[in-house]
């Protein structure tokens, strides 16, 4: 027989709730058999497990990676899925790369103006000082 998990098991391991397994599983992305009560995971519902949680992390919506998974059972097999996942990290990163853009443009934009309003400020208390020292030599 080959090796099964528990939900608590797979939950340890890649540090999710239960609740988390439980909602994948709602979903139609892990299909575990049922001893009893009891949820037994296959080691494919662990390495689709772990492929969604990446996906999560690469920017992935549950809907995308759901596509990606289900390509490998798909005629064109695993090469299909990598075509598949490859154009799709091609326009993740695209977005990514242009909020960065965004970002460094905005930070850009703070930092001038930090700099705009110390200058101003500067120059008030220059002018601040430059008044109190002309008021005490009268």
């Amino acid at each position: 027989m080959s090796e099964t998990f528990s939900i608590a098991d797979l939950a340890r391991e890649f540090e999710v709730t239960p609740r988390t397994i439980r909602y994948y599983e709602a979903e139609g992305m892990l299909a575990p058999e049922r001893r009893g009560q009891r949820r037994v995971y296959s080691p494919r519902d662990r390495v689709t497990l772990a492929l969604i949680l990446r996906g999560k992390r690469l920017g992935f919506s549950l809907a995308e990676a759901k596509e990606i998974i289900e390509l490998y059972d798909a005629p064109q097999g695993e090469a299909g899925q990598l075509k598949v996942l490859i154009d799709k990290l091609a326009d993740k990163r695209d977005a990514l790369e242009a909020k960065r853009r965004d970002a460094e443009s905005a930070l850009a934009s703070m930092d001038d103006y930090a700099t705009r309003c110390q200058d101003r400020l500067k120059e008030l208390e220059n002018g601040a000082e430059s008044s109190a020292h002309e008021g005490s030599n009268s």
